[in-house]
């Protein structure tokens, strides 16, 4: 069985990961904050996505706006939804990247939603954008992996995300034509799923690219020392090195490793 294909289970190296549990704080903190009518109007009016003709835009608020939310409902569906999705993927990447991708999904995603709500007066706010940018990434990763859809009805990531795109794709289209006074930001959704989907085929390109070089790479000769290092003493791995090396895979990631690393954690794994 793949890795892709097994059973969804939220956690691996860390149940609630560095990442996601700072996000998570620092939304709860600020909800809480807007529950207060002196703060709550300041945050709306300084730190919401404005468009850019309402004459409230500040050029901080694609990065702020991911901070509030408008009601109990919208920032614990975000917030579950960041971490059913996104823990395995912190864990898979390490905190350093997944920090860079939830926020490149989440500034993205504000950007588009700008650019598709010119003439509005009503501002954006939530992580949402960023929360399907992580389910975007979810469904690119794990694509045979089953989701409980409602609980009940099993259904493999790759078509439960195509089926968001399908429905915020249609709804955007609807409530721009049709002129409803929706309040869900569907092309910041879209958004960010279209991030999200740019940056991870870059990344794999990117990364095939180093594999395939690394292959044609003429490799240096050399000489008696050659011999003399099949005789080196780096059979015996202590615990030390591989707790060493199982932080940094949670920190930066599998892909982090050097060469010699993965052959010392492959040879720990055999013991």
């Amino acid at each position: 069985m793949s890795y892709s294909n097994q059973p969804y289970r939220p956690g691996g190296f860390q149940v609630i990961p560095p990442a996601i549990k700072a996000i998570i704080l620092i939304n709860v903190g600020v909800f809480l904050l807007e529950s207060f009518p002196a703060f709550g109007n300041v945050l709306l009016s300084e730190l919401a996505l404005w468009p850019i003709s309402s004459g409230n835009f500040r050029i901080w608020q694609p990065l702020t706006y991911l901070f509030l939310h408008g009601g109990t409902a919208h920032i614990f569906f975000n917030m579950f939804a960041l971490w059913i999705f996104g823990a395995e993927i912190e864990n898979h990447w390490g905190t350093k990247q997944f920090n860079v991708y939830y926020f490149t999904c989440g500034i993205g995603a504000a950007l588009i939603n700008l650019f598709a709500t010119m003439g509005s007066t009503y501002p954006t706010i939530g992580a949402s954008g960023a929360v399907y940018g992580i389910l975007l990434a979810f469904g690119m990763m794990f694509p045979d992996r089953y989701i409980f859809l409602y609980f009940l009805f099993p259904i493999k990531a790759k078509f439960f995300v195509a089926g968001y795109a399908f429905i915020e794709f249609f709804s955007g289209l609807g409530s721009r034509t049709m002129g409803s006074g929706s309040n869900v930001a569907h092309f910041a959704h879209l958004g960010g799923m279209l991030i999200g989907w740019i940056y991870i085929t870059l990344k794999r390109r990117d990364f095939n690219l180093s594999g395939m070089l690394e292959k044609i790479r003429p490799r240096k000769k050399e000489g008696g020392a050659r011999i003399h290092s099949i005789s080196r003493n780096d059979d015996v791995v202590t615990e030390a090195e591989i707790d060493r090396i199982l932080e940094k895979i949670s920190q930066s990631g599998y892909s982090s490793l050097s060469a010699d690393e993965r052959h010392k954690l492959l040879k720990a794994g055999r013991k």
